[in-house]
């Protein structure tokens, strides 16, 4: 059984910079397509960042230029290195593991604000 476990989230003020972290175990990790989604409070969770066990990566519009996407095998770790934070990136960050099924983390809550 895969599980997922979020980290790194907090109260960052506007053009700040905050790093996700999502500890993967429970099967192979490099086998997996990893992704970020978030969730703001009466909206869809949408897709942040994905990257592919091969290592491709894709961006939504709102991300790219602004965060990374990363992930480290060796650490079974998937990263999400956020830059020029702005308040309407503030929800719940989800990591998504995929491959013959998906998996979920239980999220972690990222607020900017002054």
């Amino acid at each position: 059984q895969v599980l997922l476990v979020e980290s790194g989230g907090g109260l960052v003020q506007p053009g700040g910079s905050l790093r996700l972290s999502c500890v993967f175990s429970g099967s192979i990790f490099s086998l997996y397509h990893m992704a970020w989604y978030r969730q703001a409070p009466g909206k869809q969770r949408d897709l942040v960042a994905r990257m592919s066990s091969g290592g491709t990566t894709l961006y939504a519009d709102s991300a790219k230029g602004r965060f990374t996407i990363s992930r480290d095998n060796a650490k079974n770790t998937v990263y999400l290195q956020m830059n020029s934070l702005k308040p309407e990136d503030t929800a719940v960050y989800f990591c998504n593991a995929a491959r013959d099924r998906a998996y979920w983390g239980q999220g972690t809550q990222v607020t900017v604000s002054s």
